[in-house]
């Protein structure tokens, strides 16, 4: 990735944070397999700060769309306690195999690793693990595939991914979770951070930030009924407008 097609994906900026839209196939962090990071770009995104930004969450290599990087150590750091806290709004979109019974749920299964392993990432189900609350709405079916909503209450890895297999419909392309099933619709991962709303400002209304559809996922999708027409182009509201290169603010601005 160049650093122009980087800042083409730049969604937000303001004084405090960046909101990414993070492509599928890009590792936020290094691994063990090597190959280019996000990371590699974060000098790109300065903007004329001294400092590089940092991350404040994280996404999976093979997920899209939002993701916040803090500007400061300071608002990197509330950033992170707002997401610890369960403060931030996220929301996915997703396309699953099968067709979904009913409208919309619940899905309360606590999730503990899959391995001894401290090097696997992999998890299951688990009554013993960490609570683990998703959301979950119907957009759209097709005759073998649904398009779904995921709201995440909780935080926890591959969370979106080990409940919809739990609930019997693992992801498109999810081959860790789903199996043959999952990646003999499609190999690539159908799940999108759609929108993400950031109470960082206590005076002002929360940034509320969403992700274009990509087009890995916009096939399969409008076989569940979604109509690209009126698929809204990535937006934000609740703009702070930013500061100066020195990024002067504050949070309780």
């Amino acid at each position: 990735m160049t650093p122009d097609a980087l800042l083409a994906r730049l969604l937000y900026r303001d004084a405090l944070m960046l909101v990414l839209d993070k492509p599928a196939g890009l590792a936020v962090h290094a691994g063990p397999k090597g190959g280019p990071t996000l990371d590699d770009y974060l000098d790109d995104l300065r903007f004329g700060l001294p400092r590089r930004p940092a991350l404040a969450h994280r996404l999976d290599k093979d997920t899209s769309g939002c993701l916040v990087l803090g500007r400061h150590k300071r608002s990197t750091a509330e950033l992170g306690a707002l997401f610890a806290g369960q403060k931030v709004r996220k929301t996915y979109w997703a396309v699953v195999c099968g067709v979904v019974d009913g409208e919309a749920g619940t899905i309360e299964a606590p999730l503990g690793r899959a391995s001894h392993d401290s090097r696997s990432w992999w998890m299951k189900v688990d009554p013993e693990g960490q609570e683990a609350v998703t959301d979950w709405r119907v957009l759209g079916r097709g005759e073998t595939l649904t398009f779904v909503s995921l709201s995440p209450r909780t935080g926890r890895t591959h969370q979106l991914r080990v409940h919809m297999a739990h609930l019997g419909h693992p992801i498109v392309g999810d081959g860790v979770y789903g199996g043959d099933r999952a990646r003999g619709v499609d190999k690539r991962l159908h799940l999108h951070a759609r929108a993400i709303e950031v109470p960082l400002y206590r005076k002002k209304p929360p940034v509320r930030v969403e992700a274009p559809v990509p087009e890995h996922m916009m096939r399969l999708m409008k076989r569940c009924g979604f109509l690209e027409s009126v698929e809204p182009s990535a937006s934000a509201t609740g703009v702070v407008p930013p500061a100066g290169p020195d990024g002067e603010a504050d949070a309780s601005s």
